[in-house]
């Protein structure tokens, strides 16, 4: 069973090839950890009374993984009973790379945590999935970051003698006429965002200085550096993924919890209970320190 997580020693990127991932492949997947500027003051956040929230990262097809850290979250209920409300919002990135992004869509839409409000997220990955449905020529830069193994999950092939965009139409075509229905109205049916209480839940990050209420879908699907170097009071610690680091980063003004689970077999949960807070993980690293940066 996984484990309450606390940093300690080499990172997972500075000491053994994960996966099949060596340290440097790793490196130039995930970029290394973002450097924030000059920081925010810390301040005290709470999620709303009686209500506990569990954030998980991008799961990137990782169906074995989420399953792994479903049950934990389970456990971690049943050894912490409350009477209050449970939580769980996933950032998305729910597809791609990872060889089970199908079947991630199908077991989610099956409640896989029954007692729990589920808040699903939309993340870059599901919306260049989504256009893909209507628009052929997003094909090539989908494949580029990862598209063609959501593809081959929804047994979409092609043969040798398909090049360029034929090949592309082809793959359109096969992908809606096998996917359900209801994988498409999951898909459309993505958030863009979520707020509870002191935090605001988003894939990528917001864009500083914006007004919550007035951030640019784009920015909350794509953002990175403006967003990660930034030390501005957002007005809400933003929860995000989107952004792979082979440890969660905890900020005065942001907790980036994508630890590329498709290729570091590790997917993060961030666990919101009051003013206190902790991590779950597939992986086997204590994390238990970093709640210190609150």
């Amino acid at each position: 069973m996984a484990q309450s997580q606390a940093v300690g020693g080499k990172s997972l990127m500075e000491s053994r090839p994960v996966h099949g991932y060596s340290p440097v492949m790793l490196r130039r997947l995930f970029g290394g950890r973002s450097k924030a500027a000059a920081q925010a003051a810390p301040r005290r956040a709470f999620t709303p009374a009686q209500q506990r929230i569990h954030a998980i990262g991008d799961i990137h097809g990782r169906l074995d993984l989420l399953t792994v850290l479903h049950a934990d979250i389970r456990a971690h209920r049943e050894a912490k009973p409350h009477d209050g409300t449970d939580v769980v919002v996933y950032l998305g990135d729910y597809v791609d790379r990872g060889p089970y992004s199908r079947e991630v869509i199908e077991y989610l839409l099956g409640d896989p945590l029954p007692g729990f409000t589920a808040v699903h997220l939309m993340g870059n990955h599901d919306e260049a999935m989504l256009k893909f449905l209507e628009d052929v020529s997003i094909g090539p830069s989908w494949a580029s970051f990862g598209g063609e193994s959501t593809l081959l999950s929804y047994g979409v092939r092609t043969t040798p003698d398909m090049i360029g965009m034929r090949r592309f139409e082809s793959m359109r075509q096969q992908l809606v006429a096998k996917m359900p229905a209801s994988h498409v109205a999951f898909l459309r049916g993505l958030e863009l965002s979520y707020q509870a209480g002191d935090y605001l839940f988003a894939h990528a990050g917001i864009r500083p200085g914006v007004p919550l209420e007035r951030q640019d879908p784009e920015d909350l699907l794509w953002i990175r550096e403006t967003f990660l170097s930034s030390g501005v009071d957002h007005g809400k610690i933003v929860v995000h993924g989107h952004t792979p680091t082979d440890a969660p980063q905890v900020r005065p003004n942001r907790i980036g919890i994508d630890t590329g689970a498709f290729a570091s077999g590790i997917l993060t949960c961030l666990v919101l209970d009051g003013e206190e807070r902790r991590f779950l993980s597939t992986g086997t690293t204590d994390w238990s320190g970093l709640v210190a940066a609150q």
